[in-house]
C-alpha cells in the first residue's frame, strides 16, 4: 500500500502539491481563529466578576430560555445588525460573545469590533463548554 502511495505521488505531483497547500492554509486559518480573542469559561468568569463584562448570547430565544449565563443579553445572531445599538452604552466594558458551540461567535465578534467596541471576546466552546465545565446557568 505504501508503494502505491509513493507511485501516486510521483505520477500526480501537482495534485499532491495542491492538496498540501490547501491543507497548510486550512490548518493556519484554524490556528489563527482559535486563538484570536477567545476566552475560556474561567477567564470569562473573571471578566464578568472583576470588570463587569457584558455577556451577549447569540442563540435563539428558545435556547436562551433553556439555560443561559446569569445577566446575559439575548440578541440572536440574525438580528445583531439591527439591534447592535442596544449595546452602545456598554462600549467601554468587555463584551463576551457566546453561541451554542463557540463556532459562530467569531462573526459577531468581528462585527462588534468593526463597530467600535474595544474589547470583544468570544467564549471558547460556547455554552456547551460553559455547561460542561459545570458553571451555573439561569433558566427562564
Amino acid at each position: 500500500m505504501i508503494d502505491q502511495l509513493f507511485e501516486f505521488v510521483q505520477n500526480h505531483p501537482l495534485l499532491v502539491g495542491a492538496f498540501l497547500l490547501v491543507l497548510i492554509a486550512w490548518i493556519t486559518y484554524e490556528v489563527r481563529n482559535s486563538s484570536s480573542g477567545g476566552v475560556t469559561s474561567g477567564e470569562a468568569t473573571q471578566l464578568i466578576n472583576r470588570e463587569d463584562a457584558v455577556v451577549l448570547d447569540l442563540r435563539e430565544a428558545g435556547e436562551f430560555k433553556a439555560g443561559h449565563i446569569a445577566g446575559a443579553r439575548n440578541i440572536p445572531q440574525s438580528k445583531l445588525d439591527e439591534r447592535m445599538r442596544e449595546l452602545e452604552k456598554d462600549k467601554s466594558k468587555p463584551i463576551i460573545v457566546a453561541c451554542k458551540h463557540g463556532q459562530s461567535s467569531g462573526v459577531a465578534q468581528a462585527k462588534l469590533t468593526k463597530a467600535g467596541f474595544g474589547r470583544v471576546f468570544k467564549l471558547k466552546g460556547g455554552m456547551a463548554q460553559w455547561q460542561a465545565d459545570g458553571l451555573p446557568v439561569v433558566k427562564k
